[in-house]
């Protein structure tokens, strides 16, 4: 699912690499500049709290960082230059001001391996990777896959996708769920997590898929392999709970 091209993004898109911004700064000097002067140590030991193996972190809360890439806007070349830099929080901003229109293939392969923790996977799927034509086709390729973050993206897009792509038919679902259950043996951490959400997201989405996961979560959670169990177990006590049934029936009226 790929966004239309704004007027912002088109003006972002024909600009020259790096600009010089205010005080003849380039915008990515201007960037990291901003991340510096907001990072804290604090937040340094909260990324470590929640298990963010970051590299070289500067420190500085998720929200702060949204609403700065708004000030920025799609800047495709920025991102690239943030993405470079291999400073977590650079590279979080850069999954917030590329332009999905404009993410290739190859640039989002390139991306998904140096993934390092579970918080920049989630990032890049849910502000960025869902919305570029080339989704769909990386769910199915990165279940395969072997490294533990690669194999995360894949089902964290997933997950992303039941949530904003609004147009894809049940079909699509229906095949994932096959790669969920598929993939859902991972005893990785990270890897299990994301299997058990893409479960969940994909059987909160309406009242026929709620039925298909229920019955995939069932079939797991019987299973002899332990990783299965867990992910089926779980996926069931939110999928046949009051509160998504509730919800499921208020959309079919």
């Amino acid at each position: 699912m790929a966004k239309k091209t704004s007027s912002r993004s088109k003006a972002a898109a024909e600009r020259a690499p790096n600009p010089k911004g205010a005080g003849g700064k380039t915008l990515l000097e201007e960037a990291l500049q901003w991340l510096e002067s907001r990072g804290t140590r604090a937040q340094v030991k909260e990324l470590e709290r929640y298990g963010i193996t970051a590299t070289n972190p500067f420190g500085v809360r998720v929200g702060d960082l949204k609403q700065y890439a708004k000030q920025l806007g799609p800047d495709h070349e920025l991102a690239q230059e943030l993405w470079k830099t291999g400073r977590y929080e650079a590279r979080m901003l850069a999954t917030m001001v590329a332009d999905p229109v404009r993410v290739s293939a190859a640039q989002m392969n390139g991306w998904t391996a140096e993934f390092d923790n579970w918080a920049i996977v989630d990032a890049a799927c849910f502000h960025l990777f869902d919305r570029t034509k080339h989704a769909w086709k990386k769910v199915a390729q990165w279940s395969k896959a072997k490294p533990e973050f690669t194999k995360r993206t894949a089902f964290a897009l997933l997950w992303s996708l039941s949530v904003h792509d609004k147009d894809a038919p049940n079909r699509s679902f229906l095949d994932g769920l096959k790669l969920i259950e598929a993939a859902a043996n991972d005893e990785r951490n990270f890897v299990k997590k994301a299997v058990n959400m893409a479960l969940r997201a994909t059987g909160k989405r309406n009242a026929a898929l709620n039925l298909a996961a229920i019955k995939t979560a069932e079939r797991l959670a019987k299973s002899e392999d332990a990783a299965a169990r867990w992910v089926g177990g779980h996926a069931l006590r939110e999928l046949r709970s009051p509160a998504v049934r509730k919800r499921l029936d208020s959309r079919s009226r």
